[in-house]
């Protein structure tokens, strides 16, 4: 069997419809995988042009279920969300929209939560170097640096 690379605009336009009604994509998400389709840059306009026109490719939903998604199951701070929003090159608008979705009391909830358990799984007995492991685990996940800093002098007191 020989292995097509070739795609019509037409067979392109259904696979990336079938790519995108499976999980929300972002634009640049959407132009890659049509780069590595092999399609021209017209043909990549089209596509897109099309998929937004029958809403298969939205960046405001995008970036909403992305937030929610990572907040609520990846338990990302919003330092994270944002930084991640970015380098999928999502408008700063839908950047803003997006964190709107995120509740404050949900927020500072789930940072007290993920505090707590992160500081009863560390094991170190010295108390300068767990609290360097907690701020270290928490600014990852991009919690803001005063919480955090915060939240750690709380836990291990000198």
């Amino acid at each position: 069997m020989i292995k097509r690379t070739g795609y019509t605009v037409e067979e392109a336009t259904k696979k990336l419809e079938h790519y995108c009604a499976y999980q929300d994509r972002c634009h640049k998400e959407v132009v890659a995988k049509l780069k590595s389709m092999g399609m021209i840059p017209i043909a990549i306009d089209t596509i897109v042009g099309h998929l937004i026109t029958n809403r298969f490719l939205n960046e405001e939903r995008f970036a909403k279920n992305y937030a929610r998604g990572k907040f609520q199951i990846k338990k990302w701070g919003k330092n994270r969300i944002v930084r991640e929003l970015k380098a999928r090159e999502i408008s700063r608008f839908n950047i803003q929209t997006a964190l709107k979705e995120i509740s404050d009391s949900d927020y500072f909830e789930t940072f007290d939560d993920l505090a707590k358990k992160k500081a009863d799984q560390i094991t170190e007995s010295n108390p300068l170097k767990a609290r360097k492991k907690l701020i270290d685990y928490l600014l990852y996940r991009g919690w803001e640096a005063a919480m955090v800093y915060e939240k750690a002098a709380a836990l291990y007191p000198f």
